[in-house]
């Protein structure tokens, strides 16, 4: 069994008292990877168990993302538990180089769904999202009078330079970002480690925005992918944390130094970077400014809506929903 984390031990938990309030993402280790093993409850804890039936508990309620590799199983007790703690799952390809689903760990908030999809569907306000964006990744304000699809091509052009830059950095040998998603084999050791690395990224980054109480679908420089602001949001943070971790990996990968595979080495890579730069106590602060830059003021109640029949309790993060 395969199972790698950065996490704080358990909660002790007191006899005759309230369950604990989930804790807070930003005080959260990043993320878990779990390869060849059954995800379980046992005795009110959260287990891996493994093909010769040993058992190693994971305190999924201090984990913001748990990634599950082939040959991983996860009972519908689990699953369940996972979403009280608000700890989002994915279902990842061998090594983290593919995602290919995600469960909801909590519920967006109507105010703040409300707020993201009015600022989208106004062309001034998805523009002025979109300037912040970019002023916010390459630290410096975007030209003036220029579309999204400008901006967009500005983006990508800036991001082609900025790998090249990196190669050069860490001395790895670099042509160009290409991989085919229908067959990784065929690409080589930097863009393998890049789709590693984003991989990861993206895990954590879909881990903030619904704990923050948005919608994955509703992007606004990326449209029409069922995680188009995931990818909005991942991208403020790829220069400086995914991307170095997967070329420092591909250097070290094209020298021989590397005694594991590499998508294992940038996982490892990027939990350290995320960690060491504080990625998940910035990330929903950040959504936050980048939505207000919008202009467009958030939803108050309306006076005709109709509240629930029994008044919720809110807890953890302002997307969680517990029940």
């Amino acid at each position: 069994m395969g199972l790698r984390a950065d996490v704080d031990p358990p909660r002790p938990v007191i006899p005759g008292a309230p369950p604990p309030k989930p804790i807070p993402l930003k005080d959260r280790a990043a993320m878990v990877f779990v390869e060849h093993a059954q995800l379980d409850v046992k005795d009110g804890a959260f287990v891996a168990i493994d093909a010769e039936g040993m058992r190693t508990h994971i305190p999924v309620g201090g984990v913001a993302c748990l990634m599950l590799e082939p040959g991983t199983r996860i009972s519908h007790a689990a699953a369940a538990l996972a979403g009280r703690a608000g700890t989002l799952i994915t279902w990842v390809g061998e090594g983290g180089v593919r995602l290919y689903s995600a469960g909801q760990p909590g519920g967006a908030r109507a105010d703040k769904l409300l707020w993201q999809a009015a600022t989208a569907l106004d062309d001034t306000a998805r523009l002025n999202v979109v300037r912040a964006m970019y002023a916010a990744r390459f630290g410096e304000e975007p030209p003036t009078r220029r579309s999204v699809d400008q901006l967009r091509g500005i983006e990508g052009q800036r991001v082609r330079a900025a790998y090249g830059l990196m190669a050069q950095k860490y001395g790895v040998v670099w042509k160009y970002r290409r991989y085919d998603p229908g067959d990784w084999d065929t690409a080589d050791i930097p863009n393998r480690c890049l789709s590693a690395a984003t991989s990861c990224l993206h895990g954590l980054s879909e881990a903030a925005v619904l704990a923050a109480g948005y919608a994955p679908a509703i992007g606004f420089l990326h449209r029409g992918k069922p995680r188009s602001f995931v990818y909005d949001i991942a991208d403020l943070w790829k220069l400086e944390t995914s991307v170095p971790a997967a070329f420092s990996v591909a250097a070290k990968a094209q020298k021989g130094q590397l005694d594991m595979p590499p998508e294992r080495a940038v996982r490892l890579a990027c939990r350290d970077q995320f960690r060491k730069t504080g990625l998940l106590k910035k990330i929903i602060p950040r959504i936050e400014d980048i939505l207000a830059a919008g202009g467009l003021p958030v939803p108050g109640e309306a006076p005709e809506g109709q509240g629930p029949a029994i008044a919720e309790e809110e807890t953890g993060d302002a997307g969680h929903r517990s029940q």
